[in-house]
């Protein structure tokens, strides 16, 4: 027996060896680059051996399984939901109760949104971590947490958590030090004793909430400095010129990662480095750390994946893959797509959509994006304004028309929801609701109109189909499975009240999950369809990774056409983006059968109804 110990631990030192040999010249020589201090990279790379040696023996065993599969989180079945543990189970031993309802929606991976401890009042929705290694005590522990992680594996099932490494909250043990004066943890974050340096920062670096949380500095009158903060005051930005925050943040990703964590999300990449006189994002130091982060991955927990939530126009996130021979991210957001699809909802044009697809589909097969239609943040219209001027549409105008028709304004209008961050000096405004109250299902129900339900519950699942055909990886919002509409209680919490992001937050409504066996019951229709195209997903070759997708132009702006094609085997999906009957002008040879209904047919001039489409196979 203690032989057969010895061997296994020399194994597994082989195996570290093997991995730090690959990696640690660039590795070594980008954190010299960046920091120039031989012993902090030797106290790092002393933690990543550490950090390997404390993980499981069944985390090690998923580890060698997936460093043989490493692109095992791009297959077709793969299928996410993003949930808040409070909101869909109470605690995190609630949602292991419920894991069978999860395998229930074919959901094989399952993003815990923010669940590390946060101040009450002061949590951002949880992005404001006071300690990276506590669970916030009402939703359970540590061990809860891996004991959840492992159950999830048992069933097949994949877990993501989000990393906040641009900021802390001001109640992390660090910024209380800082705030009593010691030198040692100011260090890590930005802090002036006057404002000469913050009003240089000022002039160039733009405000991300501009209404809530205007400025991107905080006075502190108790210590007489002012501390950087580029989202909320409670939340100080870190600051990674100084090489004990990045190791020691490092050394917080690999302690999560441990805890079973196999999709690690970054929150907020762009933001991580600062350099004063720029605008402090996309800074290329921010790919030197992103890329040190995937070789230690790669070197001590192989098995975890880096999703980067890059909130850009397409040309600055395409970067944060990094290159083939020197990757980044694994899978980066399709935020741009997301928005520009309720655009298109809006305006029943598609063409800026296809233009976007066009783009996607023009990358490197090796690059994979995170498809969705709603999550727990707000829409931002972040849109290709230069293309839109030339059909005629004015950022301004066109921003206003957006918030005003998906806030119900205009009389067309089906869709509810609210605005945040409502600017009246710029008139811009961000837009907050769940998919199927700005699909209408909620104005249809409150009118008590079962015409304009049926309609509604179409746009909703078109949407979800089209979303479903997108190369990449589909990820559902908790509850979007069942239709859930806006939850406007968030109004009568003092915590939240003054952010309007709650209003798509509410908790999980069991009872309505209820009627999602009857077909007659709004539930069940959208539950039972979603359903059948997910599994249809996971079963066809057309859905394969590696697929060739195009658009196809079938002469109407409303009718979205996308084209899939492997080998000799070809799938048209057919969306109508408008709330009137179109038709898809196009002439294909052969028969084809629609997925979804089975049905036999030709695809020569197709007449679609209201937010109609089609899932069709040539035969």
């Amino acid at each position: 027996m203690e032989q057969k110990m010895v061997k296994n631990v020399n194994n597994t030192e082989k195996i570290f060896a093997q991995r730090m040999e690959k990696h640690q010249d660039e590795l070594r020589w980008l954190y010299m680059e960046l920091y120039g201090n031989d012993a902090m990279y030797a106290e790092l790379c002393e933690q990543m051996h550490d950090y390997y040696l404390k993980r499981s023996t069944e985390l090690k065993k998923r580890d060698i399984k997936k460093e043989k599969n490493p692109d095992w989180f791009k297959e077709k079945e793969m299928l996410g939901m993003m949930l808040y543990v409070d909101n869909f189970a109470g605690n995190l031993k609630g949602v292991e109760k419920k894991l069978a309802y999860l395998k229930e929606c074919n959901v094989n991976c399952i993003h815990l949104m923010p669940f590390l401890d946060t101040p009450k009042g002061k949590s951002d929705g949880g992005y404001a971590v006071a300690d990276f290694r506590k669970v916030r005590p009402d939703l359970g522990t540590m061990k809860d947490l891996a004991r959840l992680t492992e159950k999830c594996h048992e069933n097949g099932m994949n877990v993501c958590m989000d990393f906040v490494m641009n900021h802390t909250s001001e109640e992390h043990e660090w910024a209380k030090r800082a705030r009593a004066g010691e030198g040692e943890y100011m260090s890590r974050y930005f802090f002036y004793d006057n404002g000469d340096i913050p009003a240089r920062y000022e002039e160039t670096v733009p405000q991300v909430f501009p209404t809530t949380a205007p400025g991107n500095f905080t006075w502190l009158p108790e210590i007489g400095h002012y501390v950087l903060t580029t989202f909320y005051p409670y939340q100080w930005d870190l600051n990674y010129r100084n090489p004990r925050v990045f190791n020691e943040m490092m050394y917080n990703f690999l302690f999560l990662a441990n805890q079973g964590m196999d999709i690690i999300r970054i929150d907020a990449v762009p933001y991580i480095w600062k350099e004063l006189g720029t605008s402090c994002r996309n800074l290329k130091e921010v790919h030197t750390i992103v890329r040190m982060m995937r070789m230690i991955a790669e070197i001590v927990c192989p098995s975890v994946i880096l999703l980067g939530e890059v909130v850009m126009e397409p040309e600055k996130v395409v970067p944060y893959f990094g290159t083939v021979e020197k990757p980044e991210c694994h899978m980066l957001y399709n935020v741009t797509t997301m928005a520009t699809t309720w655009n298109s909802i809006a305006t029943r044009d598609i063409r800026l959509l296809k233009k976007q697809m066009d783009i996607v589909s023009r990358l490197p097969k090796q690059y994979t994006f995170l498809n969705y239609l709603r999550c727990h943040d707000d829409i931002g219209w972040g849109l290709d304004f230069d293309t839109m001027k030339q059909w005629g549409m004015e950022e301004p105008s066109h921003k206003r028309y957006l918030n005003d028709y998906f806030t119900g304004k205009i009389a067309d209008s089906i869709s509810r929801g609210e605005l945040y961050n409502d600017d009246p000096v710029t008139q811009d405004a961000r837009f907050c609701g769940t998919t199927a109250s700005m699909c209408g299902i909620e104005a249809a129900g409150f009118e008590g109109n079962a015409e304009k339900m049926q309609t509604a519950i179409q746009e909703d699942l078109m949407l979800h189909a089209y979303m479903l055909t997108q190369s990449g990886i589909p990820m559902l919002y908790s509850s979007d499975e069942i239709g859930r509409l806006n939850d406007y209680s968030y109004k009568e919490d003092p915590d939240k009240a003054a952010d309007s992001r709650y209003i798509h937050r509410g908790a999980f409504q069991w009872e309505l999950a209820g009627k999602r066996n009857s077909k007659s019951s709004v539930e069940g229709q959208i539950f039972q369809t979603l359903s059948r195209m997910e599994q249809i997903r996971s079963q066809e070759s057309v859905f394969d990774k590696d697929c060739d997708v195009y658009t196809y132009d079938v002469h109407d702006d409303s009718i979205l056409c996308i084209l899939r094609q492997k080998g000799n085997e070809r799938f048209i999906g057919i969306f109508n983006f408008s709330d009137s009957k179109k038709t898809a002008w196009m002439q294909e040879e052969g028969t084809f059968r629609d997925l979804i209904t089975d049905q036999t047919l030709e695809l020569k001039d197709v007449e679609l109804p209201a937010y109609g489409f089609m899932w069709c196979k040539r035969m």
